[in-house]
């Protein structure tokens, strides 16, 4: 069985991050190993939550790890919780990174054109020296554009989306998967680029008229199960798309659906059920 290990934090309400990641990967038939890098009441989209940083933490959990001679096939982060995590996330990359494993950057930081309140404006160059040890990043296009400085457009055409993909790849990694991608009405999907190879590809499917809290994560987590059930990375970023999509129908269809997250766990057969086909 293949193992990785996801460094986010952990919301005990609402469903994002590691309480997303972990059952996501696990049902994919992948052991799912945890750093937690805080602990927070509930996700940070209701008031008044509690949060314990953990940043003290990731440090001696990895020497542990190492002393015990733990080895991971991908190692997988997506939110960080502060600035000060970013030296100590990279050190871990560098203690775990062998020539024949993964690491996947989730930026986690923005969207709909602007940084998420916890985060100053010095975050997004930290977040960049994350990203620079990565095989593999998947940004949207709000954290897209704070990486690379590049301008965020609302309306754009496909020669922008090239653009901001070179751009990402020179912070370092060989792959760059960008979200949140849609060049007519109704679809929505994702474009992605090999710089080793000089190659682009996308895929896009339905466009649902709703938005939902952690479905970023949902779709990170799926990526990173399917890249380790041996998929190529467009099928591992199309069935991402898809169960993400999946996610989003099964929610808007419940009468107790919550704006705290999507119902991913109603979708969970239509993930093991895609697993099963090979598509």
């Amino acid at each position: 069985m293949k193992r990785i290990v996801s460094i986010q934090d952990i919301s005990c309400l609402g469903k994002c991050s590691l309480t997303v990641a972990l059952p996501i990967i696990s049902a994919m038939g992948v052991e799912c190993s945890i750093v937690p890098t805080a602990v927070l009441s509930t996700h940070t989209m209701f008031q008044n939550f509690t949060c314990k940083d953990l940043t003290d933490q990731i440090g001696p959990i990895a020497r542990h790890w190492q002393a015990e001679k733990i080895r991971f096939d991908a190692i997988y982060t997506g939110y960080l919780a502060s600035a000060e995590q970013i030296g100590d996330v990279c050190d871990l990359f560098d203690a775990f990174k062998t020539e024949d494993n993964l690491i996947v950057v989730d930026p986690v930081m923005a969207d709909n054109g602007k940084l998420y309140p916890a985060f100053g404006p010095e975050f997004p160059a930290e977040m960049a020296k994350v990203c620079a040890k990565a095989d593999l990043i998947v940004p949207n296009l709000t954290e897209a554009s704070l990486l690379t400085g590049l301008p965020y457009r609302t309306e754009y055409d496909e020669s922008y989306i090239r653009e901001m993909l070179q751009s990402l790849a020179k912070l370092g990694p060989r792959y760059v998967a960008l979200t949140g991608v849609s060049f007519e009405k109704g679809r929505l999907g994702v474009m992605y680029y090999d710089q080793k190879e000089g190659t682009y590809g996308s895929y896009f499917t339905e466009h649902l008229p709703a938005s939902f809290h952690g479905t970023g994560d949902v779709f990170a987590s799926t990526c990173v199960g399917g890249l380790m059930r041996g998929l190529p990375l467009g099928e591992a970023l199309a069935l991402a798309a898809d169960y993400t999509v999946e996610c989003i129908r099964l929610t808007l269809a419940s009468p107790e659906a919550k704006w705290y997250g999507v119902e991913f766990e109603s979708a969970i057969p239509y993930l093991v059920k895609r697993l099963e086909e090979g598509k």
